[in-house]
């Protein structure tokens, strides 16, 4: 299989995982699709290609046009680019899997069932929208277009608010008593989902992988401080402000909704045929916590 996308951290981790793990199983090659060099790499012999070059993590409070542009052509053009050279080189039966993201549902959504609409919020989800609608149509009875909604991502030296809010809560030995729930996936959970993909060859499909277990963000902070054995004061009563502040459309309101408010799958839509919730649960919630802090 080949991965698109090599210095990315998703394209790194499952590059490892594999060649720890399934050495005999997977043959795992990577290129860089920045610039047009790869336009020139023959992708006919690959029986899988992981799409996971991509943009995110932006502050889309404060961007350019030229900014918004870049998302599009990276999120959507680039990949839809990718794929229409992977089917024109490829016979024979092949899946081309691409990394989306919860954030097509926006913020405004607790739960997602499978009923649940899209619903970006910002040119970033917008960007991973129009490219899920431009890859589909590329789908035949031999080329599968695997489409991966991941919620937040975390692990060793992951980025985005997972290491955000690692770092306050080491920092804080304060911190407020929120009942919420999020789904979370721990990177080596999604790269044992995505070799399961391959390994039993799923065909054209929306994906929805998760840990097993819902996260409170009050519980994951207070089991940051407790693996680093610092103690800690939970306050109750902030439940009104923190929804005022997640009302807000700036940047505060985008981070308080991103750590306090709620957003999860149904646990029915993380199962699918051949695959069920519990088959890629590689770490549990409390030691996948302790080995990415």
């Amino acid at each position: 299989m080949l991965i698109t996308g090599k210095t990315s951290y998703i394209g790194r981790s499952f590059k490892t995982y594999v060649e720890a793990n399934y050495p005999s199983e997977l043959q795992v090659d990577s290129i860089s699709v920045r610039g047009n060099a790869w336009r020139e790499y023959d992708f006919s012999g690959y029986d899988a290609v992981l799409h996971v070059a991509g943009k995110a993590h932006a502050d889309v409070s404060n961007v350019s046009e030229a900014v918004k542009r870049e998302y599009y052509a990276i999120n959507k053009d680039l990949a839809v680019a990718v794929a229409e050279k992977y089917k024109s080189e490829r016979s024979g039966f092949s899946q081309f899997i691409y990394l989306s993201s919860i954030i097509v549902y926006g913020q405004k959504v607790k739960r997602i069932t499978a009923e649940t609409p899209t619903a970006p919020e910002n040119f970033y989800g917008d960007s991973k929208v129009q490219a899920e609608l431009a890859l589909r149509p590329l789908s035949s009875q031999a080329f599968q277009v695997l489409l991966i909604r991941p919620p937040m991502i975390y692990g060793p030296d992951s980025k985005g608010n997972f290491p955000i809010l690692v770092k306050l809560a080491k920092k804080s030995a304060v911190f407020p008593k929120v009942a919420n729930q999020r789904s979370m996936l721990f990177v080596d959970n999604l790269n044992e989902f995505i070799k399961q993909l391959i390994i039993k060859q799923q065909t054209t499909n929306i994906y929805f992988p998760q840990n097993l277990e819902y996260v409170n963000t009050t519980e994951l902070v207070r089991e940051i401080r407790r693996f680093q054995n610092k103690n800690i004061i939970l306050l109750p009563g902030f439940s009104g402000f923190i929804h005022l502040l997640m009302r807000k459309s700036n940047k505060l309101g985008v981070y308080a909704s991103k750590a306090f408010g709620s957003l999860v799958y149904e646990k029915q839509l993380s199962t699918m045929d051949k695959i069920k919730i519990n088959d890629y649960q590689v770490l549990d919630f409390e030691r996948s916590i302790r080995g990415s802090i």
